[in-house]
């Protein structure tokens, strides 16, 4: 698979087209000059893979990942416009989403709730959970395939409709998400990236709007993937108990988050159910070990991560 005395490799499933780890030999190896040297054939396995795993490779610190992401692809992005609550490690470093241990984070790829993401996204496994904690992935090539046709022409035509109510003390404040305090940054922000925006007195605040896609085409391999946060956003993903305390609360319409068709008409709960699914059908699990690194592209594999106990820290950066 990899002609290279100095790395072992195998892929995560049978598939010959899922996950590669590539595993170095010995503790004289340097990181930093191999993936320098091999970063024609990373990217290769990453197009075709869409994700792989750098196990052994000499790293023990936030620091060294830092080195080992800028070896691959300096320009790495800001996380602007958030949708879940993360602490910046240094430079453009960030934990990864900072939920409570309990709490699931279902797959998706990162920032597909907007029209702006990261094509890479790089994941280093500092502190392992005692209990749990797995970062699983799934191809969206194959989530896409899963998905029932007349439900992918619906959501094709109509693309995602995404609405975010800002209230003080529920959920992420506007502050939080586009990474300042003046109201003018936002209005710049939301008129760059096509987002429909409204002040408000009282409850919420702000109100946003944005019309995404559904479906995204692999701009180098050109495949159809499903590449959206309808299953995030919806209202259905709150458990019940949460959903009729918001909405009592609020109201309906002031909810933190929701998603609708591109057009306005709700999504069926019933069709989030099947689409959730697909996802389950689809999703890769693996035992982080301490020192990991997973490479993703952002747009062929979505990720997630699994409830834990004890403590866990995974570091995260977008190119």
């Amino acid at each position: 698979m990899i002609s290279d005395s100095n790395i072992k490799s195998w892929h995560l499933e049978p598939e010959e087209n899922s996950p590669i780890v590539l595993e170095a030999k010995g503790k004289a190896f340097n990181p930093f000059e191999w993936i320098k040297e091999n970063k024609f054939l990373l990217e290769n396995i990453l197009l075709k893979q869409g994700g792989l795993i750098l196990r052994n490779f000499n790293i023990h610190s936030v620091s060294e990942f830092n080195r080992i992401v800028q070896c691959f692809t300096p320009e790495l992005v800001e996380y602007v416009y958030r949708s879940t609550p993360r602490t910046k490690l240094g430079g453009k470093i960030y934990t990864a989403t900072e939920y409570p241990a309990d709490r699931m984070i279902p797959l998706h790829n990162e920032n597909s709730y907007s029209k702006s993401w990261p094509h890479k996204i790089f994941f280093f496994s500092a502190i392992i959970a005692s209990e749990g904690g797995e970062t699983p992935i799934a191809d969206s090539r194959n989530v896409y395939k899963r998905i029932d046709q007349q439900v992918r022409r619906k959501f094709e035509k109509h693309g995602v409709m995404y609405i975010r109510n800002y209230t003080r003390g529920i959920d992420l404040n506007w502050q939080e998400v586009f990474q300042t305090e003046e109201k003018a940054d936002v209005e710049s922000y939301c008129k760059k990236h096509q987002i429909e925006f409204e002040w408000k007195e009282g409850i919420p605040e702000l109100t946003t709007k944005q019309i995404c896609q559904a479906i995204l085409i692999h701009p180098l391999s050109r495949e159809p993937v499903w590449f959206n946060q309808a299953h995030l956003f919806h209202v259905s993903v709150l458990d019940k108990e949460s959903r009729l305390s918001l909405i009592k609360e609020l109201g309906k319409e002031n909810l933190p988050r929701n998603a609708l068709y591109g057009n306005g008409e709700f999504i069926e709960e019933e069709t989030l159910n099947h689409i959730l699914e697909a996802y389950n059908q689809e999703k890769i699990k693996f035992k982080w070990q301490k020192g990991d690194i997973m490479i993703l592209d952002n747009i062929l594999m979505a990720h997630g991560r699994e409830t834990y106990k004890g403590e866990r820290k995974v570091a995260v950066a977008m190119a």
